[in-house]
């Protein structure tokens, strides 16, 4: 399928349609940060960790995306986002064979922890490529119409992730009892065979001109091999960083960064703890779920309300714009984390009533969200776009990092009530970031 787009010397460019390659593009850059984020938590809860352990080494595997901006230039001036995106797959493929073959080793956690850091890496370098490839594709119109269909399809990555690999895994370990790290092996050999494909195909449907290097970001053309050689490119890369720096009046950058940062506070506690609640058995004080009813509950039922929000909040924006939807955006993101107070209080074992009450949140967080993505593209417009929106989602992740490594000493300290009514006090810091940003009413909006 192609589309017809007239250049501005009236000659005709085809174009294949961002349907073939958005929806795969962005299940590539899903898949392995909920493999990274969520998958290794349920792998190393089963594998015999603590909550605690659990949190802080699986928040470790968040560097990568927080210092991404650091080599975010090098994607922008070398090469090109096609070129990259290939690469990268590529080398997200090996690291997932890494980790199969080291979890059936003596040194299977360290192993693991290697190979898990090399996908995560391959993961962040990837999403600038993809993030990059995305803005320069498509114009600032389709872009936001689209931001729902990437979130989407990002999505249904992690409703593979929860909702197929963790209850594959569950079956597998009825298959073979005592097996545990047998089980899991089989899974991350069958994801590494999936971005085989995924590379096979990426190969073939992505253009090279959509993934150009300079254009409207500033990039050099020619790359590494262009007039000014090393120097250049490094001027270059200074450039992008104090053109970032630069981007607002003081007092407004350190309202955006503050927004970034912090946006996502409340559920940077959860994120980690809500898996291993549904999940520990209720001596423990959770509720207790098989992989196969974690799956169902939150890895589809929850991830759909996810997948819907998404979809949803960028109809909003896209219709009357990021601003206007702004403050209902904010109250879905943090409200709806009420249910795991009540869930930790009732304790309830129909899986019908607890997949009701992950739909809740999870709808929730995905209309949220919205206008934190929309915001980064927002903010990151002009020259090095791919640079900054790097910047921007590498804050947005420290904001995740950091509170999620000490979530679970919180969570073995206070325990899941008082854990989770802490959670919803932290909400009022979300709120308190937004009131300080400042954005154009017509942005996103369809004109």
């Amino acid at each position: 399928m192609k589309n017809e787009v007239c250049t501005a010397n009236g000659a005709t460019d085809r174009r294949r349609s961002p349907w073939l390659w958005v929806p795969t593009l962005y299940v590539a850059e899903g898949l392995p940060n909920v493999t990274v984020m969520t998958v290794a938590a349920v792998m190393y809860m089963q594998m015999g960790l603590s909550d605690t352990d659990i949190a802080l080494y699986t928040s470790w595997l968040g560097l990568p995306w927080v210092i991404k901006p650091f080599w975010s230039p090098l994607v922008d001036i070398s090469k090109t986002k096609r070129w990259w995106v290939l690469a990268m797959q590529a080398l997200l493929g090996s690291a997932l064979a890494g980790v199969a073959f080291t979890l059936q080793t003596d040194l299977w956690f360290q192993g693991t922890m290697f190979c898990l850091f090399l996908l995560a890496f391959g993961s962040a370098t990837h999403d600038i490529a993809a993030d990059g490839y995305y803005m320069l594709a498509l114009s600032e119109r389709r872009q936001s119409l689209f931001v729902g269909i990437r979130n989407t399809f990002y999505r249904l990555a992690v409703i593979f992730g929860n909702g197929v690999l963790v209850p594959v895994a569950g079956l597998l370990q009825r298959l073979f009892p005592g097996q545990t790290a047998y089980a899991w092996s089989l899974v991350f050999y069958g994801l590494a065979a999936l971005f085989i494909a995924l590379w096979l195909w990426h190969g073939y449907v992505l253009e090279a001109e959509g993934g150009r290097r300079g254009g409207p970001e500033g990039g050099v053309a020619g790359g590494w091999e262009a007039p000014g050689g090393l120097s250049a490119q490094m001027s270059k890369l200074r450039d992008a960083l104090s053109s970032f720096l630069r981007k607002l009046p003081p007092r407004d950058f350190l309202a955006a960064l503050l927004f970034l940062f912090l946006y996502r506070f409340p559920e940077a506690l959860l994120t980690k703890m809500s898996t291993t609640f549904l999940m520990r058995p209720a001596s423990e004080g959770g509720l207790g779920l098989s992989p196969e009813a974690f799956g169902l509950a939150n890895g589809t039922v929850g991830l759909i309300g996810l997948l819907l929000g998404g979809i949803v909040g960028g109809w909003l924006a896209s219709r009357d714009g990021l601003r206007h939807w702004l403050w209902p955006m904010v109250c879905a993101i943090t409200l709806p984390d009420i249910v795991y107070v009540y869930m930790s209080y009732a304790m309830p074992s129909s899986l019908t009533l607890i997949s009701c009450c992950l739909f809740a949140e999870q709808f929730g967080y995905g209309l949220g969200f919205t206008a934190l993505t929309l915001y980064m593209l927002y903010f990151s417009q002009g020259r090095y776009q791919t640079s900054h929106y790097a910047f921007c989602t590498g804050l947005s992740y420290l904001g995740l990092m950091l509170p999620g490594m000490f979530s679970g000493y919180l969570k073995d300290a206070v325990g899941y009530r008082t854990f989770f009514i802490l959670v919803m006090a932290f909400c009022a810091v979300t709120f308190a970031v937004t009131a300080l940003i400042k954005i154009d009413p017509l942005f996103g909006k369809k004109q």
